[in-house]
């Protein structure tokens, strides 16, 4: 790695996320650890990607630094056993033998970044910084809607149809039409779904239920 520039070394206010580390040299191990630390990151380092594979992953916001070229499964095969795994984090890979193609399979792949070594350590706190920043909004995100659905969860099945009509922009009336009750019934069925849902308004019911991917099968409710 090469040094630090002055700009760099203020600590970062990173809480508690922790870089991962893949790579079959120890000294870049340690030379990455090092720089972490060095502005207040936790750090986990493995030789290999079985190694990571045994462990469990992080519940803080994360991201991994990830050498293409490892022994036994390459950083590329790591790569796609953790997507199958359903672990999304952010993963920059770093390597000393880059070419253009190598590049594009990565980023389609879906990394953050794609170093090639030697690497200045601007650019690479640069990259964790932004994987970290990515993994901590997508957490924050899945932990929301785990509410909602929660939420929507709570609810009786009659309250829920009527959820999905109403956010797919229904008025009570033509509610009450399609499911054959009586207006009135739809209005405070909609007034226990605002309370239940927590919803101050239309619009925050209709976010919710577009964040959980629901839809009128075939443009009906199935009751």
């Amino acid at each position: 790695m090469t040094d630090l520039p002055k700009a760099a070394t203020a600590r970062t206010s990173v809480d508690d996320a922790i870089v991962l580390i893949v790579d079959d040299d120890p000294s870049m191990r340690r030379a990455l650890t090092n720089l972490f630390q060095s502005v207040g990151l936790r750090v986990e380092a493995f030789g290999s990607a079985a190694e990571i594979m045994e462990a469990k992953p992080p519940a803080v916001p994360s991201c991994l630094v990830l050498d293409i070229r490892l022994p036994g499964s390459s950083g590329f095969d790591l790569q796609s056993d953790l997507a199958k795994a359903n672990i999304h984090t952010p993963i920059i890979f770093i390597t000393g033998h880059g070419d253009i193609p190598m590049t594009v399979r990565a980023m389609k792949s879906g990394a953050i970044d794609f170093l090639t070594k030697p690497v200045r350590d601007q650019d690479m706190l640069d990259a964790v910084q932004a994987a970290i920043e990515r993994d901590r909004r997508r957490r924050n995100i899945e932990e929301s809607v785990a509410g909602v659905r929660s939420r929507f969860e709570g609810l009786s099945a009659r309250q829920r149809d009527i959820l999905i009509l109403v956010a797919s922009g229904l008025m009570n009336k033509q509610v009450a039409a399609e499911l054959g009750l009586a207006e009135i019934t739809v209005k405070i069925y909609r007034g226990q779904i605002m309370r239940k849902m927590g919803a101050k308004s239309l619009a925050d019911l209709v976010r919710m239920v577009e964040a959980l991917g629901i839809s009128r099968p075939g443009g009906k409710v199935q009751t």
